[in-house]
């Protein structure tokens, strides 16, 4: 997720990219949009990101459960602020930044590589809507905060720390990969009738050439609990 002054310039000259992002911003609900999560420099490689409890490509879309058998989704909670995300099958811990609107509407990253930041426009976390946590992949060359994301399995558990004292527990779903080019904006914000989580961040081949990796990595999560903490 390390931007440079490339990626950033690569980003603002064309007009045609100016214009996609206005599209794109009046679909969503703040007109937020994470598509940019790349790297500088050469890179270590991420885990493999591969579609984890999706149906195969080419056959027939059949409805998702709601969450893991195991695991219904819960009511959802009052808005609260997320103050902290923990991943404990990644062994995973941060604090959240917040993260607004940039040029061209594009939503802004973490400013610390090892915090993962929450979209603000967007649901808190336990409440219904689609909230939306980012972190980078790598920063200067070493791993970061969502190092290891793709490898997070239908089942996984993530917790997030709450301002009023709570924590909302989620269950992950499912775990997609797309091609940053082709990123369904209206399948990952769309409005819901739930509690939804989903934490981005990058994957698939990195190409020195063009400082960005090819992919964005998605989990999607359903709301199964919480508690106070």
């Amino acid at each position: 997720m390390d931007r440079t002054p490339e990626e950033d310039a690569r980003r603002r000259s064309p007009r045609r990219r100016q214009v996609l992002f206005a599209a794109i911003a009046a679909l969503l609900l703040a007109g937020g949009l994470l598509l940019a999560l790349g790297t500088g420099r050469q890179q270590p490689a991420p885990p493999p990101a591969a579609d984890k409890g999706a149906p195969p490509v080419g056959a027939p879309a059949a409805p998702r459960p709601p969450a893991p058998s195991a695991e219904p989704r819960a009511a959802a909670l009052p808005p609260s602020r997320p103050v902290g995300i923990t991943i404990p099958s990644l062994e995973v811990t941060s604090d959240l930044e917040q993260l607004g609107l940039g040029k061209n509407r594009a939503m802004e990253t973490p400013k610390d590589p090892d915090k993962a930041g929450w979209y603000r426009p967007g649901a808190t976390p336990g409440a219904v809507g689609p909230s939306v946590i980012a972190g980078h992949v790598t920063w200067d060359r070493s791993p970061a905060v969502f190092f290891r994301l793709a490898e997070l399995e239908p089942g996984d558990r993530i917790e997030v720390r709450r301002e009023d004292g709570t924590t909302a527990v989620f269950t992950v779903d499912r775990t997609a990969v797309y091609p940053k080019d082709d990123f369904p904006t209206v399948e990952v914000y769309r409005n819901l009738d739930h509690a939804g989580l989903r934490l981005i961040t990058c994957g698939g081949d990195f190409s020195p050439q063009d400082s960005r990796y090819a992919d964005n990595v998605v989990v999607y999560a359903s709301l199964t609990g919480h508690r106070s903490r």
